[in-house]
C-alpha cells in the first residue's frame, strides 16, 4: 500500500534512504567501520578488515531471511550479523572470528539510522535550500500586489501578498536554521557495548568508540544513548516542526483555491486535479498531498515522544517503535517540501481577482483607517462609536462606505472627502508590510545567497 502512495506522500530522494537496502547497509557499515577501528588500535588482525568489507554488501544478503528470522530475534541485527559472518567465513575463517566484535544489536541498528538520517537531512536540506529560493522570487515579485488579510476566516485589513509568503519564509528560514544546530546533536555514533560499558573491549573502549565514530564521520557522545533518546526526538521535532509550518501554508493556498475566491489555481493538466465524474474540476491536490503530511506528523512524533521513557539500559518496545516512526516522519517531510516547491513554482497567481475581493464589502475593510485618522480630533472611541454606526448605514444601504461617510457633516468637518477617499483605498494602508517583507529577504539572502537572483522586484 505504501508503495502505491509514495510518489503523492513521500519524496522520492528521502524515500530512498529508508529502502530495505539502505537500512540493511546502514548496519554494514557500522560493522566495517567498527572492524577498520579494532584494527586500527590493534584489537583485533588487520587482516581481518578486508574480507569483512568485501561481505558487507546488502544486496547480496537473503533479506527474506532476514525479515523472517527478525521475528524471533526480536531485532534485523541479531540475524543481520549471523549473516554477515557467515558470508565473511566463506572467504576467511578467521576474519568471521572478529565480526560485531564487542558491539551489541542496539548499536549496529542505533548507527544505521544515524548514517541513514544523515543522508535524509542532507536531502532535506537541499529542498529547503531550493524552496527558500524560489519563495523568495515570488515574495519579491508580489511585494506590492495588494489582496485581502483575512482573520477567522473574514475579511479583516488589506495586506501584500508579498508579506503573505514572507511568513512562511521566515519560518523556512528559521527551520533551515535549527537544521544547523540538529545535525550537531544528532549524527552522533552509538557505541556502548552490551550495557553502554564497553566492558567486552577491556580498557580499549573508549579508543575503539573515537576511532569509529572518525572512520563514519560522526561525533562521538561523552556517552553511549542506548536509553537516552532525545537525539531520535530531536530530529523527528525538527521535521514534525517543519512539515506543520508547510501545512500551514497549504491550508492558506487551498483556500485561496475556492471556487468563490480564486485568487490562486494550482498548476493543471492531464490527469492532474481532476475528478472521477466532474469534468469540470481543478482540485488542489498539491495542497492536499502536503496536508496529508502535516496531519500524520504530530501523531508520529508524539509516539517518538512516548517512546523515551525506555526501559534502563535497552528499552522493551520503546525502542521498536522509533523504527518505522522516524524514517516515516522524515519521509512524509521529504514529500511535503518536493510537493510545495512545485506547487510554488506552477501555480497561477490572479492578482486582479485579488485586487477585485478587497471590494466586496464595499469599502467596510478601511473602517479602521478611518477611525484613526478621525480619532486624532474626536477621540479614539467617539470615532470608533461614528465610524461604525456608519458601516451599519452602509451595510444595510447596500452602499459604499466612502458614499455615507461623505454625508456625514460630523466627520466631514475633521476629514474632508479628499482626505477620505484616501483613507478608503486599500493601497494607502498597508502599513509596515513592505519594510516586514525587506527584513525578511534580508534574512534569505544571507541565508541563501541563490535567492539574490532573478530578481523581479517591483
Amino acid at each position: 500500500m505504501t508503495e502505491l502512495l509514495d510518489s503523492l506522500l513521500r519524496g522520492a530522494a528521502v524515500s530512498a534512504r529508508f529502502s530495505r537496502d539502505a537500512t540493511l547497509q546502514g548496519m554494514l557499515d557500522f560493522e566495517v567501520a567498527l572492524a577498520a577501528a579494532e584494527a586500527e588500535v590493534g584489537l583485533i588482525p588487520a587482516a581481518a578488515v578486508a574480507p569483512i568489507t568485501v561481505a558487507a554488501r546488502a544486496g547480496d544478503l537473503d533479506w527474506m531471511a532476514l525479515r523472517d528470522a527478525a521475528a524471533c530475534a526480536g531485532n534485523l541485527a541479531i540475524p543481520l550479523v549471523k549473516q554477515l559472518t557467515a558470508r565473511v567465513k566463506t572467504h576467511d575463517a578467521d576474519a568471521a572470528r572478529f565480526v560485531h566484535w564487542g558491539a551489541t544489536s542496539q548499536d549496529a541498528i542505533d548507527t544505521g539510522l544515524i548514517l541513514q538520517v544523515r543522508g535524509a537531512l542532507d536531502d532535506l536540506g537541499a529542498d529547503l535550500d531550493a524552496l527558500i529560493a524560489t519563495l523568495a522570487e515570488q515574495v519579491r515579485h508580489h511585494r506590492a500586489t495588494v489582496m485581502i488579510g483575512r482573520t477567522w476566516l473574514q475579511h479583516a485589513l488589506p495586506i501584500t501578498f508579498g508579506l503573505k509568503l514572507a511568513g512562511t519564509l521566515d519560518a523556512l528560514l528559521r527551520a533551515r536554521a535549527d537544521l544547523a544546530s540538529v545535525r550537531e546533536q544528532v549524527l552522533c555514533v552509538q557505541f556502548g557495548g552490551a550495557a553502554g560499558t564497553l566492558a567486552s573491549l577491556g580498557t580499549q573502549g573508549p579508543a575503539v568508540a573515537a576511532a569509529l565514530a572518525r572512520h563514519l564521520g560522526l561525533s562521538e557522545g561523552a556517552t553511549p544513548w542506548h536509553g537516552q533518546r532525545d537525539r531520535i526526538v530531536r530530529v523527528g521535532s525538527w521535521a514534525a516542526t517543519l512539515t506543520g509550518s508547510l501545512g500551514k501554508f497549504a491550508r492558506d493556498t487551498a483556500l485561496l483555491t475556492q471556487t468563490e475566491v480564486g485568487e490562486i489555481a494550482e498548476a493543471s493538466g492531464a490527469g492532474r486535479g481532476g475528478s472521477s465524474t466532474m469534468p469540470h474540476k481543478r482540485n488542489p491536490v498539491g495542497c492536499a498531498a502536503i496536508l496529508a503530511a502535516a496531519a500524520r506528523t504530530p501523531q508520529l512524533v508524539a509516539t517518538l515522544f512516548s517512546a523515551m521513557q525506555q526501559d534502563h539500559e535497552r528499552g522493551l518496545g520503546t525502542w521498536h517503535a522509533e523504527w518505522e516512526t522516524l524514517p516515516e516522519l522524515l519521509m512524509l517531510c521529504g514529500g511535503a517540501l518536493a510537493t510545495a516547491r512545485t506547487l510554488v513554482n506552477d501555480w497561477t497567481v490572479d492578482t486582479a481577482r485579488m485586487r477585485a475581493n478587497l471590494d466586496v464589502t464595499h469599502g467596510l475593510i478601511m473602517a479602521e483607517a478611518v477611525t484613526m485618522a478621525l480619532g486624532e480630533s474626536m477621540g479614539r472611541l467617539e470615532a470608533h462609536r461614528r465610524v461604525e454606526a456608519r458601516c451599519r448605514d452602509a451595510l444595510a444601504q447596500q452602499r459604499h462606505l466612502l458614499d455615507v461617510l461623505r454625508e456625514d457633516t460630523e466627520i466631514t468637518r475633521v476629514l474632508s472627502v479628499e482626505v477620505l477617499e484616501r483613507l478608503t483605498d486599500p493601497q494607502h494602508y498597508l502599513g509596515a508590510a513592505d519594510t516586514f517583507v525587506s527584513q525578511v529577504l534580508a534574512l534569505a539572502d544571507a541565508a541563501v545567497p541563490s535567492t539574490q537572483q532573478g530578481r523581479t522586484s517591483k
